[in-house]
């Protein structure tokens, strides 16, 4: 079982699926392993790119999202200290959340984390990427 403040993705991620919408929380820093297939994300406002054994560090209060740019599945383990953000993945994850960013923006500021709905919109158009 992962510790508390780790989310594990058992599901692994299609190409061109964008994993959260553009974001940053003030309380939490977040890194990112990857296990199988590619993974890019944008953090502190440039994309980097990452392969099986990479880390990738989204420090607190950075702007960042994620998303899988290769042809097969990304698998990843994901860990967010302190723990409390998971709360963030249950919420977009529930049915009233729709996928409707709206919604979404506002469920994530109930629990401190700020939504770039403009950045989401672009970073999806320019790369192609479906949420």
């Amino acid at each position: 079982m992962p510790a508390a403040g780790s989310r594990w993705s058992s599901t692994p991620s299609p190409r061109g699926a964008l994993a959260a919408p553009m974001h940053r929380h003030s309380q939490e820093d977040e890194f990112t392993y990857v296990l199988e297939g590619s993974f890019a994300a944008v953090t502190d406002g440039r994309e980097v790119e990452a392969g099986p054994r990479d880390l990738v560090f989204k420090p607190r209060g950075q702007w960042h999202t994620f998303w899988n740019p290769g042809d097969v599945p990304t698998r990843v383990l994901e860990i967010i200290s302190p723990a409390g953000l998971e709360q963030f993945f249950r919420l977009v994850d529930a049915p009233e959340a729709e996928q409707d960013m709206t919604k979404i923006s506002e469920m994530a500021a109930r629990i401190g984390c700020d939504i770039d709905e403009e950045a989401t919109a672009e970073l999806l158009q320019r790369r192609g990427l479906r949420f």
